[in-house]
Order: structure tokens, then sequence, then C-alpha cells
């Protein structure tokens, strides 16, 4: 499927890229507007990150963020288009496809000078710059349709967009991991209603990552194989918990799954990131993962949109690379219609996790609500 890729430049310096799949821009019989009129004043975002000796773990502090946009009105939407009557937006075009921008309200990036690498002078606070990236990924130009709603060829669009920016994210000196993701619904903390995903490009390994390579080294010492693959082989033999078994995916409810609903979406092969997906792949990952999204919103009876988050977990790019695996993870807090799972007490001051169902029970829900 031909894509074309524009880059262009926000008026404070930001990245601009669109990926059309339609014509006439496809073809480049026309251009998506590349001039943003809006004269911003680039945002001065420095984060910094302190490490926790308690748990050893890097926290990132972004204090330029707490006065971001907050569920504007749709016609103030940032990510819609600009069009005449309504105040110009992060998109200067009067359409697109999809568009993927540097955010302006960035978690990591925008790397502040001379950083001290402790705080306080004290050896046991180390500090240093959180010289990473963000994006905003639009998935579409309707404001009221969400992914679950596009056509298998936007889907595919966007998973070009997933494996351009990690490809070219990846190759940045300071980045380890890139994550691709979207939230949706303000349940989960949604700020912005226009149906968009994030990138974060990490300068160190996220919490969760660093948790399993330390899990997929002890296996591979121990067994000689790897981790997340034998997962993937354990499921497809039991298949009590298997949702969806296609010729190159497979979609499952984890065995220790954490979350009221939860799904994870593994490739049969052996691979690191989206960059390693071949054109069959994609092509059923596609319409498998509008498939997952439908059952999604038919998991609870009169939740028609159901809150989620859904990110894909690649491999670092450096060291560990070998013992990541790429897989899809879908989950949602709802336990109940309209009734959320807190993370209280035990969970939240202790880490101590609580399922209020079983992997098994979600699984068959899944398999109900079938297309």
């Amino acid at each position: 499927m031909p894509i074309r890729k524009t880059r262009a430049r926000l008026s404070d310096g930001r990245e601009l890229i669109y990926f059309d799949d339609t014509e006439p821009f496809v073809s480049g019989r026309a251009t998506r507007e590349l001039h943003d009129g809006r004269g911003l004043v680039p945002v001065r975002a420095a984060s910094t990150m302190r490490y926790d000796v308690l748990t050893g773990e890097w926290v990132t502090l972004a204090a330029h963020r707490m006065n971001r946009t907050f569920l504007p009105s749709t016609d103030e939407c940032p990510l819609c288009p600009t069009r005449p009557g309504r105040p110009a937006t992060e998109i200067p075009a009067d359409d697109y496809d999809v568009a993927v921008f540097e955010n302006r309200f960035p978690s990591l990036g925008s790397v502040p000078a001379d950083v001290p690498g402790i705080v306080d002078g004290e050896e046991l606070r180390p500090q240093r710059s959180a010289d990473g990236r963000c994006e905003v990924v639009c998935f579409t130009s309707d404001h009221d349709r969400g992914f679950a709603q596009l056509p298998v060829s936007r889907v595919r669009t966007v998973l070009e967009a997933f494996r351009d920016r990690t490809q070219e994210l990846s190759a940045l000196p300071s980045v380890v991991q890139v994550y691709c993701f979207e939230n949706r619904g303000e349940e989960i903390g949604v700020t912005l209603s226009h149906p968009h995903g994030q990138i974060y490009a990490y300068p160190t390994l996220p919490p969760r990552t660093a948790a399993l390579l330390r899990q997929a080294d002890r296996h591979r010492k121990r067994t000689g194989r790897s981790l997340l693959r034998d997962v993937l082989g354990a499921e497809r033999r039991a298949g009590t918990r298997v949702v969806v078994a296609g010729e190159h995916w497979t979609a499952y409810v984890p065995a220790a799954a954490r979350w009221p609903v939860e799904l994870h979406v593994a490739p049969h092969r052996d691979l690191a990131d989206l960059t390693e997906l071949d054109a069959a792949e994609l092509d059923e990952l596609s319409h498998l993962y509008l498939d997952v999204l439908g059952r999604l919103d038919r998991f609870f009876d009169g939740v028609a949109k159901l809150p989620y988050v859904a990110g894909w977990h690649q491999a670092p790019v450096g060291a560990g690379r070998e013992l990541g695996r790429l897989y899809l993870e879908v989950f949602s807090l709802m336990r109940a219609p309209h009734r959320m799972k807190y993370l209280a007490g035990s969970e939240s001051g202790m880490g101590a996790w609580i399922s209020d169902t079983t992997p098994e029970t979600i699984a068959a829900r899944f398999r109900e609500v079938a297309p």
C-alpha cells in the first residue's frame, strides 16, 4: 500500500510529518499545507530525571506540563485540521490522513543546560537530563471517529507511521527504547478527546522493561530459550486463554493478568520491534487490531466506548535487545460497567497487585463478544 511521507516544521520549530494514504496526496499531485502561521514561541521544556535509590528507578520531573491543554471543546481542539472560522491548530492543513508531530508539552526532551549530576550535593540523589523525545500521532482528521472505527487501510497507515517513527527515534544517540501507545477515555486520564496516540523515546529503560529483561535473562541462563517466545508457546498449547489465533498473530489473556480487562497480541515470529514486520504480518495485524478493539467495546453491556490503554512493547535499542520481543498490550481499568478499578492502599502503597477477576473469565468474555 503506497504511503507518502511529507516533513514540515511548526512555527516554534517542532517537527510535523504527514503520512498520506489517499489521493491526490499519496501520488504527489497535491501536497499538504506546510506553513504554520501561528508564530508560536518555543516551549522552554526542561525535563530532568532523578534516581530513586529505594527502588532503583528513574523519576521524570516535567514541571512545564502542569498547565498543559485540558479537555478543550471540539471547536478548540488542537488536533483537528486548521479550517476557516476556527482557531489555528497544531496541524496547519485543512485535512490530513495521519499526522505526527513533536509534543508541545513533552515529558522528555529539550535538554536543560548544565544539569548537576547530583541533587543538593548528596551522592544518594543522582540526577540527569531527560533527553528523550515525545510525539503525538493523530490517527484521523475526524474528531469523532475512534481507532476502532477506522478502515483497515488507515490502521495500516498508522502502523506504518509507528514503524517509521520507531526506526528514526531508535537512531537517536540518547534513546534506549521506543514505546508507541494510545490512551482512550477520560477515565484513563486522556486530556484531548481527538483520536490520537503518542510515542515516547526513553533515555533510560522504564521500570516495566527493566523488570522484563531481568526475568528474560534469568530464563535464558536457565533454559537457553527466549522467555517471551516460551510464554506465547505455553498460551498457544493451553488454549484456555487464547482469544484469536491467526496465521501470524495470537491474541491471548496472560495467565497472570492484572487488569479487569487485559489482552496481549504477539507475533509468531521472533521480532524485536515494529520495524521487522513483513507485509503479510502487517496485513493480518491491521484486521486483528480492529477485531480486538471491537471486542473491547462489546465487553461490558451498556458501555459503548471502553476506556483503554494500548501499547507496543518493543525490544530496547542497545543492551538487552536480544532478550526483548515485540508484543501489544491492551488493557482497561474498568472492572464493571462504569465502575473503575482504583489502585488503593495495597497496590499503590506496596505494589502488591490484586485482581478482581480471573484471566480465564476475561478470555471467555472476549470470545463471547466475537464479531
